[in-house]
């Protein structure tokens, strides 16, 4: 089942404005770029990649209500909701390297600090109370971003479009059915265990890209934007308030092969 946001979207002028509060790089009142992308330099179509996690719908959102309701249900008599969400953070991203990404994992981790705070394993009770607690990411049903499928539709017509996302396989290629936006990827939807130059290498040789005229289009600084950057593609970030802490990392400012948008319908401006 495929939900839409609900919430409105800002957008950049053509020639780039100053949007008031934090911006995407963390600072105030920084002018965001904007700036129309040309064809490539014969005239062919571009190519887009798309990530998927809170770039075409929301997904670490969910999460962050299941890691609060799990909190506040610890209840620990000494530590905050900030240092618990500390500690679960660096305990994710030891299991990230061995284990990988998905709710089977993200359980993991939540039976992990249990352990670690309490110094024993869940009871059966327990451990039944932790998994109602995370039972709605079991659910395939996606919220898509304000206007992603139109503007995937229109940008079909100009563009060769791909996605590629990393995390458990059957999980993410659920959450792709639900969605219904396959039917707009002529280069297919391609899901990867983790996001590095390697794996943007290889997906350009097995598709017969030029790096030059590629485009990674995602939230991620760490997962999209700058393994992107590294792999010779260009690339545009589009920042999600609730997007993983985990996928976070310093961009720099001064990169002119980073368009930075604010929504995702923006980018009918620029394609």
């Amino acid at each position: 089942m495929t939900v839409a946001r609900s919430h409105g979207s800002v957008s950049a002028s053509a020639h780039g404005r100053r949007i008031p509060g934090k911006t995407v790089d963390g600072r105030r009142d920084r002018l965001v770029r904007s700036r129309v992308v040309d064809a490539g330099p014969d005239g062919t179509r571009l190519t887009l990649v798309f990530d998927a996690d809170d770039t075409l719908w929301a997904n670490n959102e969910r999460f962050e209500r299941v890691v609060h309701d799990y909190l506040d249900w610890l209840a620990h008599p000494t530590l905050d909701h900030a240092a618990l969400y500390a500690m679960l953070l660096d305990i994710q991203a030891a299991n990230i390297v061995v284990h990988g990404y998905g709710t089977k994992v993200f359980l993991r981790c939540l039976h992990d600090l249990f352990e670690r705070l309490r110094e024993r394993p869940a009871d059966e009770r327990e451990r039944r109370e932790i998994a109602e607690l995370a039972a709605a990411l079991a659910d395939h049903r996606v919220e898509l971003m304000p206007g992603v499928a139109e503007t995937l539709g229109e940008l079909g017509t100009r563009h060769r479009l791909a996605l590629l996302t990393k995390g458990a396989h059957e999980e993410q290629q659920g959450k792709i059915d639900a969605s219904g936006l396959a039917r707009f990827f002529a280069l297919g939807t391609h899901i990867v265990m983790e996001k590095h130059v390697g794996v943007y290498r290889g997906l350009a040789e097995r598709l017969g890209l030029d790096p030059a005229t590629t485009w990674m289009i995602g939230n991620s600084p760490k997962s999209d934007i700058l393994p992107a950057r590294a792999a010779g593609w260009r690339a545009v970030h589009i920042p999600d308030e609730h997007s993983w802490a985990l996928d976070q990392a310093d961009l720099d400012p001064d990169d002119t092969g980073v368009l930075r948008l604010t929504s995702f319908t923006e980018l009918l401006r620029h394609f």
